[in-house]
């Protein structure tokens, strides 16, 4: 038995979502005829109660056209230190847009209002105007952090005060609104622009959407379109978008108690140093003594359990729909052999 804790990406479809993909209507999207499609952005506009939404292939590619939507070139940017727009998208806040990026060091992926007011340049020829705040929620490299709703609303303000767009990198949102008892209107009331992604948690092979204003969407589409991200019969794709959609939000629950198991199995042993805390599907945790965390990775491999270091001490684990309760259990017992 295979059991991969690498990514929640590594999900594949279930026969229910296979089905309702082989029986999508399809037409063409770059010419805004494919129904499944513009059905798909319009469940998830209204979800969010925002104005319309684009589908693109990914979650990297949503942020980057959110970028470059809002800031001209040469503005800055704002951002936690460990965003995924910043560490993990390949540089294309500088390639794409021609931005830079001011880091801030704040808590396990989230930052303060009180961090985004000391970041804001001042009106000074010297300085990079700031054209963005971009928050993470859920924070990847912060263990699955959740950032309180309180905090979001204080930030908000600072960026009104400013007159700063304001982003969501929510590609793990779905895991923060189940973990909190959050609703989606709340967040689209709030952030100018929001990037959800399907192919993570809620178990879609392919695709990420983009929700906005109308005039920012139209916007959106043309960069999309230069960026290589206009797709044609992507009906196929969206079909899955509109089950997981329906069908597997709040089973995200099973994914936090599955990580939460294992969390508290992993506490116990001697190797095992700093754990992060565990709010959602994610867990990061460090290793000590016999183990680093390349070892401890090889480790678990020849058990069939695939796990990734992403630092020297420190491994990442996250559970999805396709980590079952069994699977959960047996990778426990090999814990506590170890």
């Amino acid at each position: 038995m295979i059991i991969d804790l690498r990514s929640d990406t590594f999900t594949k479809p279930s026969p229910a979502m296979l089905e309702a993909m082989f029986t999508a209507k399809v037409g063409d999207d770059v010419f805004g005829e494919d129904p499944t499609v513009n059905e798909l952005e319009s469940i998830a506009a209204k979800m969010f109660q925002m104005e319309e939404a684009v589908f693109c292939p990914s979650g990297t590619m949503t942020n980057q056209i959110a970028i470059k939507c809002h800031t001209q070139p040469g503005q800055e940017i704002i951002c936690e230190k460990l965003s995924h727009v910043y560490i993990y998208e390949g540089g294309g806040i500088a390639f794409n847009s021609n931005c830079q990026v001011k880091p801030i060091e704040g808590n396990r992926g989230r930052i303060t209002s009180e961090e985004v007011v000391e970041a804001i340049n001042p009106n000074d020829i010297h300085k990079a105007s700031t054209g963005l705040v971009s928050l993470e929620n859920t924070a990847n490299r912060g263990g699955g952090s959740c950032y309180d709703f309180k905090e979001i609303i204080k930030i908000k303000a600072i960026c009104l005060d400013n007159n700063l767009p304001l982003h969501l990198d929510g590609a793990r949102l779905w895991n923060a609104m189940v973990a909190n008892g959050e609703n989606a209107m709340q967040y689209g009331e709030i952030f100018d622009s929001i990037s959800i992604c399907l192919s993570k948690g809620l178990g879609t092979p392919v695709g990420s959407l983009l929700l906005g204003k109308k005039d920012f969407i139209k916007k959106a589409r043309r960069i999309r379109k230069v960026f290589g991200g206009g797709m044609r019969q992507a009906g196929y794709l969206a079909a899955a978008g509109i089950y997981a959609l329906e069908n597997n939000i709040q089973r995200l629950a099973q994914d936090h108690q599955h990580i939460k198991q294992i969390a508290a199995a992993l506490v116990k042993k001697d190797f095992v140093g700093t754990i992060m805390p565990v709010e959602t599907n994610i867990l990061i945790f460090e290793l000590k003594g016999r183990f680093t965390a390349k070892s401890f990775e090889k480790e678990l491999a020849q058990s069939g359990i695939y796990t990734i270091a992403i630092s020297p001490t420190q491994i990442r684990m996250v559970t999805h729909l396709d980590v079952t309760e069994k699977m959960v259990s047996q990778l426990i017992s090999i814990i506590e052999t170890l």
